[in-house]
């Protein structure tokens, strides 16, 4: 039994090998996407432009325009000089934000009352509209505290400060999020994809048949699927891997062994999805459709571009089902944290029950479809 399942694993391992392109298909995309997701997936605010409205021109608005202008997250800053010009700007992108210095801003701010900056923001750009003005506020306070320090230096009392330190990410470097997180995405899309494509491709190549009348027993069939994903799925995981560490510099902290350990559970739970798509799709197209049909909502319940915790409760006892949920928790914790056994177990044993649920489905409906087959397949006389 075991001489005919390393054959089948041979047999599928030499179709997705088969060929110098086949081969390039699968190692090229992964290091396109290991250089352009953490520079395209970024959620940091950098190189936007800022607009300036100044009916004030006094000295204080014009120090804080300098200030503005030096930040990091404005590349530029524009000058705008009447209200239709203000709301052009906005409305062609040219700016994420609009700051209104009023007329009267240096005289409140001599008279010692308080003058208001009024800030008009691309709500189509809410993120980084959100970011910016914060960078926009944190100068602003900071001008402040120190006209009141320069103006009474003995009179003020020691202003309460919150000193602000960020475990496992020092520097708050998005880079450090996105690449472990993308071991989880390139896991996902390999796994699917090999595991859909397997039984699809038998039914195109006219071959299902002869698998069928074969020794292999569906389930040793559907084994025999899963492990080329498996192989497939964690070389392309060392390669997102390898790349964190040396290209990105991105410190490793925890085990190989808990991380390579949880990812077999992982990859098993989504060969179940794959190996259920690939059963009631009759053609690779339908497959691959099948894939992407479940990686948009896998991607968007797992916590990747939102926190779980901001969703509503009814769909957040709903990503318990998704797998990339708790793999993520799973690589960042072991990656950035040194996540020790217990904690990754009480993320892996929801791995086992969802493996269990996808491939007994897979299997129920993988052995209805082949006695259909099977009944039709007439022995050679």
């Amino acid at each position: 039994m075991l001489h005919r399942l390393v054959t089948l694993v041979r047999k599928e391992m030499q179709a997705l090998l088969r060929d110098s392109q086949s081969r390039r298909l699968l190692i090229m995309p992964v290091i396109l996407q290991l250089f352009l997701f953490p520079f395209a997936a970024t959620l940091e605010v950098k190189n936007t432009t800022l607009a300036i409205f100044n009916q004030d021109m006094g000295r204080h608005s014009i120090e804080l325009i300098q200030r503005f202008a030096q930040a990091k997250a404005f590349k530029k800053t524009i000058a705008v000089r009447s209200e239709a010009e203000m709301h052009r700007v906005i409305d062609l992108q040219e700016a994420v934000a609009v700051l209104r210095f009023p007329e009267d801003f240096l005289r409140r701010i001599e008279a010692q009352s308080a003058p208001k900056i009024q800030a008009i923001v691309d709500g189509r750009r809410s993120n980084s509209g959100q970011v910016a003005i914060g960078y926009l506020q944190e100068i602003v306070q900071t001008y402040q505290r120190e006209r009141m320090l320069a103006a009474a230096p003995l009179r003020s009392p020691p202003a309460s400060e919150v000193v602000v330190r960020h475990w496992f990410n020092p520097n708050l470097n998005d880079t450090w999020s996105i690449v472990p997180s993308l071991v989880a995405i390139i896991t996902t899309i390999s796994t699917l994809i090999v595991t859909a494509m397997s039984v699809a491709r038998e039914r195109e190549q006219g071959t299902f048949e002869q698998l069928l009348v074969s020794p292999l027993t569906p389930g040793m069939i559907m084994l025999g699927k899963a492990v080329p994903a498996l192989f497939v799925a964690s070389a392309q995981a060392t390669i997102i891997l390898l790349g964190g560490i040396f290209a990105y510099r991105i410190p490793f902290q925890g085990s190989l062994l808990l991380l390579y350990g949880s990812m077999i559970f992982y990859i098993i739970a989504l060969a179940g999805f794959g190996l259920f798509n690939s059963s009631i799709c009759a053609t690779q197209q339908q497959a691959f459709l099948g894939v992407f049909s479940f990686m948009m909502p896998a991607v968007l319940l797992s916590g990747f571009v939102s926190p779980v915790e901001n969703m509503p409760g009814w769909l957040q006892a709903l990503t318990w089902f998704d797998p990339l949920r708790h793999f993520i928790i799973i690589v960042k914790g072991v990656f950035l944290k040194d996540m020790g056994t217990a904690a990754v177990a009480s993320h892996t044993w929801p791995l086992l029950v969802i493996a269990a649920l996808t491939l007994t489905v897979a299997h129920v409906v993988f052995r209805r479809r082949a006695r259909l087959t099977g009944s039709t397949v007439r022995p050679a006389v």
